[in-house]
């Protein structure tokens, strides 16, 4: 239900739009500015006479002489970009300490069809990148995967001559997504000349070798009115590739020592000791690197070169007791021992990443002051990694003791032991090769566009229209997957009469099974590999597409008493759709997905369900919605005077209509206030955010799948359907920020500083539930869950897996940021010196899941999260004709595993799901120094290094239930020490 108030600023907004474009006369020229409400770089506006130029700030739509606004904006210039000397924009900003929980090519590694891989998206606040608003030039983009979020290595980067971070909400500005607040890319639009950046690269360990080639060309033609930009770029690392099965790290990273955790079964900790363990060289006692019995008297039998058996090496002094455990051992982990089929370190540590970006701009200036352009840019991203060696099999094989591959003292133990088979475990270290994902993202995007400005009623107005079309294409290969009921087929064999060894399961004999031979280190038969890996793998074929028309509206009213009363409006239409297409045996067999030549008719297979692949998930799906919307944004000085300074207040609301989501507004309220107090101003805004639901949680690809669940006191089977919900409703945020900012006092000239508090909570957010827990929470009465299940009709139940708005979040902290420049004559040295340093502290970080039997939980501070008590990026630099040097620092503050733990030792109470003891609950943080500089040749030609990770830290361990390579990247430096060089030539 709208307020009075926000009806009128809307009605206000529509209205003063349609009026100005009828009224659109004569214009004067539009100057923009880099942001005066950013530190280090500018001094707050002061109130100037009409004719000084009026800034541009990404946190509002208000561009004003004197505008101040309220929201906390970090700026990072071309220069600052340069500075740090990566190959990729992203890598960058993922440094400063507001951005916490982005994606990049050292993250989901171990994914296979996430959506995901290789993607470069900038989260704030840790709140995800679904809640980040990423722009280019104050535009959208088209989103890069079904949740909508963009990848910035598809944008132009050469040509961008500043990044604005805005952490705080900017819904009624923006739109949907500014829950986090709003990065955005902005470009050099009248860049003439030439220029160009080369650098190559590689870590201390000789590998992720790397090359960058970018250049940018400017000119203007037809008497300065004609102005053609083009950029293109390419970057290329190799990655760093995984060193296969055994316990080791790659390419001499010795730093890796299978971490993870030891969990206790909860009846078994009243004894008064920790349920979990933070363990190192944990053994996976499930399998071998060859193969290994699990169970029954032949226990631990493991196979070696040729298939011979030996007696398997546990870890802890651990002996099997027959019945698939083994003593002194806690599941499924020991300690030590054998670790040569230890699968944690084969995923890839890095990405293979490719980038390949192309962007032209040309605009023509109908007079003046009014003019028109077209951009087009095409970026193509492309990944290639590996997220798991062989296919470990955790005990889930059942072999029989006639399989003609059994050593001949096996089939005698059998015999003797009275056994017809035995369970078998098998890290499949016999696989010719690894599984092999590439994914590649195509954006093709075109923007066609006016801006300018005219006069009405004797004030200068901007406006900017433009009608955008994005498309992106993502591409997803899997290679060297095995399908499960081919291996299933293929390992069970038998002698047939004629002597030969064939597939048990006729029907699988005779579409093709070739017996497959894992006992063992044994060369793969070529035709066994070819019937369980086939040649086309996975494929997944994904359109997105978005079409935008926008139209914006600024200037000022009229004059107040304190200064000009600024009004900004606008309306936007967004469509947003999408269609993904998988393969005959992920998705099952379907019109869309049909059996072909690639993917032919294979009668052991599942063709109703599909789910045939070792891994993913790769199902069709498709949906759109579109978007109306129109805000209004006020900026009105409150009073100016030399006793009490300048104050300002800045409104804005906005009214959004979702074609499925139904009507949300959005509304902010902020102020700032520059003191008397020489140089000191204060700044506060409060304001209602909306994300709204995205194509993945709406129109969710369908799965269907049997299970079974607990009701009522009894097991019963159900049909568990995975589906979109298209009846989600908005995520609803309230965002507080409050703030005090020094900038270059008369008594501290250079010197700059500002701190920030910011408290976000989102209700209604949409979170997707397992099927025990949406059972739960129907017979804890909620009702909308109960809709989506039926429960009492034997043969017919279902339970519908979807998203709910269910869940919540809160984060608070703070932000603080500093900077110095001061010229080193004072003190007899040459040169100019810079300091600058952004810090986040998180207060609380807490999620509540909304699911019966779970309290909310404080994340803040867990160093297995996103979200660090403390992130510090600090800088000082030292310039002096043409040479330049830079150290940085990079800061994450100690921690916890997880803040649910009760650490103790002994005398424990009895661990819960709520409350899990550990015995060591402390999580270290890390410092990172990085060395760069650079040397300038001539004007054109400038030579430059830069050397991350100077001390090459290693990561610290991140333990998980399962083997894995038990890092952190998103907190972390995984790779190592790093070298690049390069030059930069322009005129």
């Amino acid at each position: 239900m709208r307020t009075p108030v926000q009806r009128t600023l809307i009605s206000l907004a529509v209205a003063s739009a349609c009026w100005m474009v009828g009224a659109a006369a004569h214009a004067q020229q539009a100057q923009t500015e880099p942001a005066a409400d950013t530190l280090p770089e500018a001094t707050p506006a002061a109130a100037e006479p009409a004719s000084t130029s009026v800034v541009r700030i990404s946190g509002s739509r208000i561009a004003a002489r004197g505008f101040s606004q309220p929201t906390p904006t970090t700026s990072l210039s071309a220069a600052d970009l340069e500075k740090a000397a990566k190959p990729n924009l992203f890598n960058t900003l993922t440094e400063l300490p507001a951005l916490q929980g982005s994606t990049g090519r050292t993250t989901s590694t171990n994914s296979t069809s996430s959506g995901i891989q290789g993607l470069s998206s900038l989260s704030l606040r840790g709140l995800g990148t679904i809640r980040t608003l990423t722009l280019l030039d104050g535009q959208r983009v088209v989103g890069a995967n079904v949740t909508g979020v963009t990848d910035v290595s598809q944008f132009p980067q050469l040509l961008v001559k500043r990044v604005d971070v805005v952490t705080g909400g900017a819904s009624a500005s923006y739109g949907s997504d500014a829950v986090g607040g709003v990065v955005n890319f902005v470009t050099d639009k009248t860049f003439t000349g030439f220029k160009s950046n080369v650098q190559v690269g590689q870590t201390k360990y000789d590998d992720d070798r790397g090359a960058t080639v970018q250049a940018a060309w400017g000119r203007a033609f037809l008497d300065n009115r004609l102005h053609v930009t083009a950029s293109g770029e390419f970057t290329k690392e190799n990655g760093i590739e995984s060193p296969g099965i055994g316990g080791v790290g790659p390419n001499g990273r010795t730093w890796y020592q299978n971490p993870a955790y030891s969990v206790r079964p909860l009846n078994q900790t009243g004894d008064g000791l920790p349920q979990y363990r933070v363990i190192s060289n944990a053994q996976q006692y499930q399998y071998s690197k060859y193969g290994l019995i699990t169970n029954g008297p032949l226990q631990g039998t493991a196979f070696g070169d040729g298939g011979l058996p030996y007696q398997f090496q546990y870890g802890s002094n651990g002996r099997p007791t027959g019945t698939g455990a083994v003593t002194n051992c806690v599941n499924p982990f020991c300690i030590g021992g054998d670790l040569s089929g230890s699968v944690g370190s084969g995923t890839n540590l890095a990405m293979n990443f490719k980038r390949q970006v192309a962007y032209t701009r040309v605009s023509y200036d109908l007079d003046a002051d009014n003019q028109v352009y077209f951009t087009a840019n095409y970026g193509q991203v492309a990944s290639r990694f590996s997220p798991n060696p062989g296919a470990a099999k955790n005990a889930n094989l059942n072999i029989q003791c006639s399989n003609p591959f059994l050593p001949a003292s096996i089939l005698a133990a059998c015999a003797q032991n009275n056994i017809t088979s035995f369970q078998y475990g098998t890290a499949n270290a016999i696989f010719p090769e690894n599984i092999d994902v590439q994914p590649t993202r195509t954006q093709r995007r075109f923007v066609i566009g006016a801006e300018g400005r005219f006069d009405l009623f004797s004030k200068s107005w901007a406006y900017d229209a433009y009608v955008t079309h994005g498309e992106n294409k993502t591409n997803l290969d899997a290679n060297n997957m095995t399908i499960n009921r081919r291996y299933n087929a293929a390992i069970d064999a038998v002698r047939a009469p004629n002597g030969q060894i064939v597939c048990r399961n006729p029907v699988a004999a005779a579409s093709g099974c070739v017996p497959l031979n894992i006992i063992g280190n044994n060369p793969v038969d070529p035709a066994a590999w070819a019937y369980i890996a086939p040649e086309n793998g996975p494929r997944q074929r994904t359109t997105q597409s978005q079409d935008v028309g926008s139209f914006n509206i600024n200037g000022e009213l009229f004059e107040g008493w304190a200064g000009p009363v600024s009004l900004a409006t606008g309306a936007e239409y967004r469509r947003e759709k999408y269609r993904v297409r998988g393969d005959a045996y992920g998705n099952g067999v379907s019109p869309a997905s049909p059996n072909n030549a690639m993917y032919p008719l294979d009668p052991l297979l599942d063709t109703t369900v599909g789910n045939n692949w070792y891994a993913g998930n790769f199902h069709n799906g498709d949906g759109s919605y579109n978007v109306r919307e129109a805000y209004v944004e006020l900026n009105i000085p409150l009073f100016k005077s030399a006793t009490w300074g300048e104050a300002n207040l800045n409104l804005a609301d906005r009214e959004t209509k979702y074609s499925t989501a139904g009507s949300v507004g959005s509304w902010k309220m902020g102020a700032t206030w520059q003191t008397p107090i020489d140089g000191l101003r204060l700044r506060g805004v409060t304001s209602k955010d909306v994300r709204a639901p995205n194509l993945s949680e709406l129109y969710a690809a369908p799965v269907v799948v049997n299970n079974v669940v607990q009701y009522q006191g009894n097991t019963i089977s159900v049909q568990e359907r995975t589906v979109g919900n298209t009846a989600l409703r908005p995520e609803i945020a309230r965002n507080n920020s409050f703030g005090i900012v020094l900038s270059q006092p008369t008594w501290a000239p250079g010197f700059s500083v500002s701190l920030d508090y910011f408290d976000i909570k989102v209700k209604g957010v949409i979170a997707a539930l397992t099927i025990q827990q949406e059972v739960d929470l129907c017979v804890a009465g909620n009702q909308e869950i109960c809709a989506a299940m039926v429960l009492n009709s034997p043969g017919n139940n279902y339970v519908t897996l979807q998203n709910f708005n269910l869940a919540s979040l809160q984060t608070k902290g703070f932000d603080i940021e500093t900077s110095y420049r001061t010229g080193l004559e004072r003190v007899n040295l040459p040169g100019r010196f810079t300091f600058r340093a952004l810090g986040t502290r998180n207060l609380h970080f807490i999620t509540d899941t909304g699911v019966v039997g779970t309290i909310p939980v404080d994340a803040a501070g867990s160093n297995m999260s996103n979200t660090p008590k403390w992130k510090v990026l600090a800088q000082q630099s030292w310039e002096h004709d043409k040479l330049s040097l830079t150290l940085t620092e990079r800061w994450v503050s100690d921690g916890t595993y997880r803040n649910d733990f009760i650490e103790c030792q002994t005398g424990c109470p009895v661990s819960t799901l709520i409350h899990p003891t550990i015995y060591n609950n402390r999580m270290k943080g890390a410092t990172y120094f990085d060395l760069g500089g650079s040397y300038n040749v001539s004007k054109q030609l400038q030579l430059y290094f830069k050397i991350d990770n100077l001390a090459d830290k290693d990561p610290e361990p991140a333990p998980q239930t399962n083997a894995s390579y038990g890092i952190n990247p998103a907190l972390y430096d995984v790779v190592g020490r790093t070298y690049r060089a390069g030059l930069r030539y322009g005129f």
